[in-house]
């Protein structure tokens, strides 16, 4: 059932404010923030987008006045808002939300007429001195995607629920923090001369550096520099990789054929590959690098691949929740049960997947059965 058609029967109606106005069902804080989570999964669904309008007193400390002049303004905005529109405490007695459901975003002017609209009823209702203790604040949803500024994050007002799951489980991502970093220090020590190796089989086969630093996106949107062993030639084209990216996310690839005549969702025969990068790549090898990144905590060692800009930016708004509910990994459930054999939605659906059940157990499952499935190649291009 759609959060807009009913309110839930746990919202609590509270007392009218002395004007006597009527008011209307006024959700609780818990309650008021699950809408807002099942909203988004709504709209993720719809692609229908909505408004979250915050108005809070700015004050740490909530205090009884502020909840009063709160409520003024909830019985304000009556008249301003519709029936389908929900209302409720986003912070007990220091800030109110209002969600604006079901609404088309064709008109860019929508934002600044909701605002004006509900601040000329504000100024007729409050005193100056009240109408300016109160800090507006919109956040919109789907959020739009700038690949000309990765440095963006996703917006916490609009995730509660996963602020909420990683706040409970705290125990069990500082444990997962101290595997990445044991076990990064482990492999970094144990695997030194193998990197010397490849450094100098790099260097001896294609000039360029021996590291390729790329920007991918991580947890909550923020932006790193990847690492990995080269395994292209210097000033490469990327336009067909991002052509190619673009029609698999879309479900438009073809399979392509690997040496083995295995049919994957990857490019094969990319001109672009040296003949030593062919190698590291077949066996993961140019992954190893990447152990420094999950020492410096962009990554951990199980987790969701990190996509480059380009491919966020062609994500449909489900397929960014993969960023959002776990820090990328250099391994995970689409590595060892998946990788390129399958499409991209159900590497999406494992991510997921692995979000919903993370856990110390799952990650040392899955570092088990890494090893077999870097050794057997199976989606290795």
């Amino acid at each position: 059932m759609s959060p807009t058609s009913t309110k839930p029967r746990s919202a609590k109606r509270v007392s009218q404010p002395q004007n006597g106005l009527d008011l209307k069902e006024v959700l609780s804080e818990e309650v008021f923030r699950r809408m807002i989570s099942l909203e988004r999964k709504r709209s993720e669904r719809t692609q229908r987008p909505f408004v979250l309008l915050l108005m809070d007193t700015g004050c740490i400390q909530p205090t009884e006045k502020n909840g009063r002049m709160l409520l003024e303004v909830l019985s304000s905005l009556q008249s301003a808002t519709r029936e389908t529109d929900i209302m409720g405490w986003h912070e007990m007695n220091s800030a109110v939300g209002v969600m604006f459901t079901e609404i088309t975003l064709d008109n860019k002017l929508i934002l600044s007429t909701i605002l004006a609209r509900i601040s000329e009823v504000l100024r007729s209702r409050l005193t100056s001195e009240q109408f300016g203790e109160i800090k507006f604040s919109f956040h919109l949803f789907p959020e739009e995607w700038d690949s000309n500024n990765p440095e963006r994050q996703s917006n916490p007002t609009l995730y509660p629920d996963l602020h909420k799951r990683n706040d409970a489980n705290r125990l069990g991502r500082a444990m997962k923090r101290g595997m990445d970093i044991v076990g990064s220090l482990m492999l970094l020590a144990i695997l030194s001369p193998v990197f010397f190796v490849i450094a100098a089989a790099i260097k001896l086969s294609s000039r360029g550096p021996v590291l390729f630093r790329q920007l991918r996106i991580g947890e909550h949107g923020t932006a790193f520099t990847f690492l990995k062993f080269r395994s292209m030639y210097v000033n490469n084209d990327a336009s067909q990789h991002k052509e190619y990216v673009r029609k698999l996310i879309a479900g438009e690839a073809d399979k392509q054929t690997n040496g083995d005549g295995e049919g994957i969702f990857k490019l094969t025969n990319d001109p672009r590959i040296t003949r030593v990068g062919n190698f590291l790549r077949r066996t993961s090898l140019d992954e190893l690098p990447q152990f420094l990144n999950v020492l410096r905590g962009d990554m951990s060692l199980v987790g969701p691949r990190p996509p480059v800009p380009y491919e966020v930016e062609a994500y449909e708004t489900w397929h960014r929740r993969r960023l959002l509910e776990a820090k990328p990994g250099i391994t995970g459930l689409w590595q060892v049960q998946g990788r390129s054999r399958v499409g991209f939605d159900e590497m999406v659906r494992l991510d997921l997947r692995y979000a919903r059940h993370c856990s110390p157990w799952l990650d040392l499952k899955i570092l088990a059965q890494t090893p077999k499935a870097v050794i057997a190649g199976n989606g290795a291009c």
